[in-house]
């Protein structure tokens, strides 16, 4: 196990935004805010996965991991603009 300090405290920021997203979901019942919040549950993911020291036998995993994420937040990105 690997408590790198940079992936706790990273672990821990996703897993706030993932609440606050969650939170925003269910005041605003937009789709942008749960959007954002699954992507960094996402983040949080692979970043357990670094602390649990299980990232080195998980690439193509972290990678399809990180990719979804990234995308989500594109994806709730383009539905702010397409507000506008």
């Amino acid at each position: 196990m690997s408590w790198d300090p940079v992936v706790t405290v990273n672990f821990a920021l996703c897993i706030a935004i993932f609440v606050l997203g969650i939170v925003g979901y269910a005041k605003k019942k937009g789709a942008v805010p749960l959007y954002i919040g699954v992507a960094f549950l996402l983040f949080a993911v692979s970043h357990m996965l670094t602390l649990l020291g299980l990232a080195a036998g998980l690439t193509a995993a972290l990678i399809g991991i990180r990719v979804t994420a990234y995308a989500l937040v594109v994806v709730a990105m383009c539905r702010i603009l397409r507000k506008k």
